[in-house]
């Protein structure tokens, strides 16, 4: 079996998100913006799994040590970048996610 965990930082960070791309006017309505947020982490926890992983520069190493990261593209111009580690427990696998970021944002450093 494989499970997916978010650490509360990332929560955090897809719920401060929501008003930053309404603000920004990437959406017209705080509901689209929401329910681009919603589908965004619901794609990460469905497909991470997967999806194809590579190692992560150590300029990430501040949010774990030895993380991959994965890339989900939402649309032509942005890309979300979702780093974590992964562990076998008990016959699991399980992810965890510790940073994201998008290709604004992250992209120079990979």
């Amino acid at each position: 079996m494989k499970r997916v965990i978010v650490l509360p930082e990332v929560r955090q960070y897809f719920k401060n998100l929501v008003p930053i791309l309404y603000d920004l006017e990437y959406f017209s309505y705080l509901e689209s913006s929401q329910k681009y947020v919603d589908e965004l982490l619901d794609d990460i926890i469905t497909n991470l799994p997967k999806h194809i992983h590579k190692p992560a520069s150590a300029h990430f190493d501040r949010y774990g040590k030895n993380m991959d990261y994965a890339v989900f593209s939402k649309n032509k111009r942005t890309s979300w970048y979702v780093f974590f580690n992964s562990y076998e427990f008990e016959n699991d696998v399980v992810y965890l996610i510790r940073y994201v970021g998008n290709n604004h944002t992250v992209a120079q450093y990979l």
